[in-house]
């Protein structure tokens, strides 16, 4: 399910900014123009306009999902010259989903370096990169190609800093399209979260909006933690207005997506539009939900997180990751040891089934979590 409408970021709302007061004196003068600002007298006796300091909103520029992660890479590119990026076809063909289209004229081959379909291999040849000094974003062309390299991933890339004494440093990111396409087939279907959330000394983001996908990608290539990044498939042509001005998220921090009172609702990538779908038709049935896109999925955000479960008392988390191991099991785990006297009823989890991603699209939409079971599920928890 791909949305159809931008989504509504409290992060990418422009700011109203006032312009300044004026001074007593010529509030008193503006009253006697009939609110028009008056001119002053220079000391030449000419009359000229005063010159009001007027402070304008940030501006902002509309743009792909796509678009905005390869902003953030023309971006810190510029700013950092050790920054560089490793993948099959990341060069001249631009990725698999034009990411890094146009980069390799931009900063040369050899910071935009295409690679051989080798997942291990060049994998491992990015660590290496970070452990002397580069900051590597390795490409995966679908992020099931990457358990090629999950050796690489786990033993070299979340252990080396720990086993050398802290000696070395792997300041990588890892990022590349996953998730539950259109008939993309089971191999090309995959949700790695679950894989790589038990390997030690790794972080793990999943961005599900243009704009937190440009911020969570600057402050992974900033980090020097290794970081795996997961984009959605479905979401590379969403279209959202972003700040035309440097910024960056926060690593570890969930977005407040709408605040509510009576549920809390935990969801990820490409779930907050299912979820904000099932809640169009909540609020006409008189429900208040809370939703939370965690975005952080290794370590959570347990501080906001657990502010709103101290305010809904009740809790559900919809997550496209298996049912068996996935984030959400351990999400709910972590509410449970932290937050089991907050709770009115049990934490409840909506993940998808534990098949294989048939092609059939009736079967793939039967193995994925949709709307009408959100709204089913919170009627129960409320009801409860």
């Amino acid at each position: 399910l791909v949305p159809s409408a931008s989504p509504t970021s409290p992060e990418s709302a422009p700011h109203r900014v006032r312009s300044p007061r004026p001074h007593h004196h010529e509030r008193e003068r503006e009253r006697e123009t009939d609110g028009r600002r008056p001119v002053a007298a220079s000391h030449g006796g000419r009359r000229r306009p005063l010159q009001a300091q007027i402070r304008r909103g940030p501006t902002s520029h509309e743009v792909l999902m796509f678009e905005a992660l390869r902003e953030a890479m023309i971006e810190e590119m510029t700013l950092d010259p050790t920054v560089c990026m490793i993948g099959e076809d990341v060069g001249d063909y631009g990725g698999s989903y034009k990411v890094s289209k146009g980069l390799s004229e931009m900063f040369g081959d050899l910071r935009v370096l295409d690679t051989p379909i080798a997942e291990n291999s060049f994998t491992g040849m990015g660590i290496g990169a970070a452990m002397k000094g580069l900051r590597p974003v390795v490409e995966g062309m679908n992020m099931g190609f990457l358990l090629l390299a999950y050796n690489q991933i786990s033993n070299n890339c979340g252990m080396l800093p720990y086993t050398s004494g802290g000696q070395f440093k792997i300041p990588i990111v890892i990022r590349g399209p996953g998730g539950v396409g259109r008939q993309l087939g089971a191999e090309h279907s995959q949700r790695l979260e679950s894989y790589f959330q038990s390997i030690p000394g790794i972080q793990m983001v999943a961005c599900s909006t243009p704009y937190n996908a440009k911020g969570l990608l600057k402050a992974a290539i900033r980090s020097d933690n290794p970081v795996v990044l997961f984009e959605h498939v479905l979401l590379y042509n969403l279209k959202e207005k972003i700040p035309d001005e440097e910024y960056i998220c926060c690593l570890e921090e969930a977005e407040m997506v709408r605040p509510g009172s009576q549920l809390t609702i935990l969801t990820y990538s490409r779930m907050r539009y299912h979820v904000m779908q099932a809640v169009k038709t909540l609020v006409n049935k008189g429900y208040d939900p809370e939703v939370i896109d965690i975005r952080s999925l290794k370590p959570f955000d347990l501080h906001t997180i657990g502010n709103s479960i101290k305010k809904t008392h009740r809790v559900l988390i919809v997550e496209e990751c298996m049912r068996t191991g996935g984030i959400g099991a351990s999400l709910r785990s972590a509410i449970i040891d932290n937050f089991w006297d907050e709770l009115d009823a049990r934490p409840v989890c909506l993940s998808s089934q534990d098949v294989p991603t048939p092609y059939a699209a009736t079967l793939e939409d039967a193995t994925v979590v949709q709307p009408a079971q959100i709204v089913a599920a919170v009627e129960e928890i409320c009801q409860s």
